[in-house]
């Protein structure tokens, strides 16, 4: 397996420059499209409800991924606590909304890394790491002081800003976007957030241009690339039609894309009809012909239950 990118950006003090810039931005705030520009390095908290140091809500080997991201011996996810979306039907809502976990230096989560890579984990794999950009560089000096070699994945919501991600260029291997809704109302309805397609737009064309297309090695595992994740969504609000279109015409027809059938009504779901209930089997197959109608070429075809995408 070829060595990470953040190795080399280490040795060539990319990564000192990354971690120096994104603190910068910590003074006030604007990693994500929120741009709430509090001081987080005096503990002021915005949308995503983080101060200065990350949370995690847990970390484990994790074998309901990708099968790219799996392979034998699972992807080492660490669960980040809070989110800067607010999705009303998040599927995570206890992380994400209650803010379940705890506050951790970057010594303990480089720990994390390095145990999730001694228990045989092919990658590391940050979920909803997107308000905590800073102190995840932080945590990489001391990891790779330990021995992490093993490719970093950024699993992320789409909300991201393309600043911040290029703090990142060179440094993750493998981008995870979401690629939630369509539309800037249902955005606004359901996420608050209606200029989530625009701003996800941006940031999945620069995830592209870091790494392209998703690349395996010999053992069909993940080492590089994009990977784009839908969520199919009640009454199709999700425009997954749309979203495939410009995949496939300015992305790229090989984008590896999972479109994902596990939706069901968690949080405030149930406050927001159609989001009361679940996806039926009809709109599922749909979403996957439209796919292939407007020119994916690289669907996941493994199919999960709904609790798999839990811890």
């Amino acid at each position: 397996m070829p060595e990470p990118s953040y190795i080399n950006a280490h040795r060539i003090g990319k990564l000192t420059d990354s971690i120096g810039n994104a603190i910068r931005i910590l003074a006030n705030c604007r990693l994500c499209p929120r741009e709430c520009e509090i001081n987080r390095l005096e503990d002021e908290r915005g949308d995503c409800r983080t101060g200065r140091a990350a949370m995690v809500s847990s970390y484990n080997p994790h074998f309901g991924e990708e099968d790219p991201l799996v392979g034998t011996h699972g992807s080492g996810t660490i669960f980040m606590t809070n989110c800067n979306l607010n999705c009303v039907f998040c599927q995570n809502w206890d992380i994400s909304h209650l803010s379940e976990g705890r506050e951790v230096d970057a010594i303990t989560l480089a720990g994390m890394m390095l145990s999730l890579q001694r228990l045989g984990c092919h990658n590391i794999n940050f979920v909803t790491p997107t308000h905590v950009v800073p102190q995840i560089l932080e945590a990489l000096p001391h990891a790779i002081a330990g021995g992490l070699n093993v490719p970093l994945i950024y699993n992320t919501g789409g909300y991201d800003s393309v600043e911040s991600l290029k703090l990142l260029d060179g440094i993750f291997d493998i981008y995870m976007p979401d690629f939630k809704l369509w539309d800037a109302e249902p955005s606004r309805q359901y996420l608050n957030a209606p200029d989530y397609p625009e701003k996800a737009k941006e940031a999945l064309k620069e995830m592209y241009r870091q790494v392209g297309d998703l690349t395996l090695c010999r053992d069909d595992i993940a080492i590089r690339g994009i990977l784009i994740r839908h969520l199919v969504m009640p009454g199709s609000i999700g425009g997954t039609r749309e979203l495939m279109r410009f995949i496939a015409n300015e992305i790229s027809p090989d984008t590896y894309v999972n479109i994902m059938e596990q939706y069901h009504p968690c949080g405030n779901a149930c406050k927001y009809p159609p989001l009361n209930r679940m996806i039926t089997q009809a709109e599922y197959e749909e979403a996957l012909h439209a796919a292939r109608e407007e020119g994916i070429t690289r669907l996941d075809k493994r199919k999960r239950s709904v609790r798999s995408i839990l811890r």
